[in-house]
């Protein structure tokens, strides 16, 4: 629901951790422990490591046993490697069940350390016949690091390795979208500098298989307190929401906001503004993040378009989209000229927009029906929308409202950049 094309900030990742409590067990008690973090030496921390110490130094006034100076020792040659989740796409969004994604990942370790943003990592392999990519009898698939950014789970020096995959001759995959963006990038659409940002609404489910928050029988309120809202009766999951988005900023991704979306249990990021290769690569980091934090706060998250039949919104992935020749003096012939050429595409679109999005795009819920096209100003029963200050300022960006929580993000830019600047 918010705009996502916005200045963001640069953020520092932290590296400081929490004080680690040591346990020991005694024939008559448990005794509970605090070790300061080198932090409050003045010395940086290191990333607390599942099982481990989070230091290696401890006050003189704390008596190690044998079994914790042999842990610390552990905890050292732990750290002395490099972590990296190597991440990628299946394909399938929405061809699994409302309770399943397209992220895949697995954990390559690195003995000597690549810095973050580094593409010096090493190609690697996956078992395509596993994940629907490939057949048992050739299954090999090929990990082609495309980006990378800082871990914020494992914190430095792990990263975050995204992989376009490939065939095993070195061809792009079938399912690889990322890899078709490139051909639509001549000079003079680089020109035009496209900036995008990318509105990922998403839906919350528990262990129960019901939206998160809301009653084990029954309904919530009916919609229109949720919103936007605060309080424990209009708001669920905020404790994920804030952690994904402490984790994005440590990241380095451009995400640009959060907000409880109306359906209560939903809720929305930002990303952006970024190019098109880059807000691709950051949307599905983000992705990614939201499953694994999920994973620790016992909450599957979905882009399922319509996680609720009845009076309830779907899920949308609202794409915000503007040219240099939008953007300047005058923009708003640019802006009407792209909409009339969106305007007669419409279905090439929609086919491409994600699947199920015929269950949301119904003219309700402010939505444009999905075999109708129209546009208007700050519409959001529009196709494509004009931001009401946009209009008024003759220049800007405006909204593809079409796209599905679901939509693979290198389709949208790929799409628009084709119908608006190549045709």
């Amino acid at each position: 629901m918010a705009n996502a094309v916005m200045p963001v900030a640069q953020v520092t990742l932290s590296q400081s951790v929490s004080s680690t409590e040591l346990l020991q067990t005694t024939s008559s008690a448990r005794v509970r422990r605090t070790v300061t973090p080198l932090s409050s030496f003045g010395q940086a921390a290191r990333p607390t490591v599942a099982g481990f110490f989070a230091d290696n130094e401890f006050r003189s006034s704390l008596k190690m046993t044998r079994s914790t100076q042999r842990q610390a020792h552990h905890r050292l040659q732990v750290n002395a490697v490099q972590k990296a989740e190597y991440i990628w796409m299946d394909g399938h969004e929405g061809m699994k069940g409302i309770h399943f994604n397209e992220m895949r990942s697995k954990t390559k370790v690195i003995q000597n350390d690549i810095p973050p943003g580094s593409l010096d990592f090493p190609d690697w392999s996956f078992d395509g016949s596993s994940t629907g990519q490939a057949e048992g009898r050739f299954s090999d698939c090929i990990l082609k690091p495309v980006f990378t950014c800082p871990d914020p789970i494992r914190g430095d020096p792990h990263v975050f390795v995204l992989c376009e995959v490939l065939n095993p001759d070195g061809t792009p995959h079938e399912t690889n979208t990322r890899h078709l963006i490139k051909s639509v990038l001549s000079q003079d659409i680089l020109d035009e500098d496209t900036l995008f940002g990318f509105e990922q609404e998403y839906t919350m489910f528990n262990k129960a298989g019901k939206v998160y928050g809301w009653p084990e029988s029954g309904f919530p309120h009916p919609q229109g307190p949720f919103y936007c809202g605060v309080g424990l009766e209009a708001v669920y999951g905020r404790s994920l929401v804030e952690a994904h988005l402490d984790a994005c900023i440590k990241a380095g991704l451009k995400i640009s906001g959060i907000n409880a979306e109306v359906m209560p249990g939903q809720w929305e990021f930002q990303i952006g503004p970024a190019g098109p290769l880059e807000v691709g690569d950051h949307v599905m980091i983000a992705r990614w993040l939201l499953h694994r934090l999920g994973e620790d706060f016992g909450i599957t998250v979905t882009f399922e378009p319509k996680p609720m039949e009845g009076d309830w919104n779907g899920a949308g992935a609202h794409t915000n989209y503007s040219t240099k020749s939008m953007r300047k003096d005058g923009g708003m012939k640019a802006i009407e000229a792209a909409i009339e050429k969106l305007s007669k595409r419409h279905g090439e679109h929609i086919q491409q927009y994600g699947l199920g999005n015929e269950r949301r795009l119904t003219g309700k819920h402010e939505t444009a029906n999905i075999n109708t096209f129209k546009s208007g100003v700050a519409d959001r029963g529009a196709s494509i929308r004009i931001p009401l200050p946009v209009s008024l300022a003759g220049k800007g960006y405006l909204e593809d409202r079409r796209p599905a929580a679901n939509v693979d993000p290198y389709v949208v830019a790929r799409m628009l950049i084709e119908t608006t600047l190549k045709n």
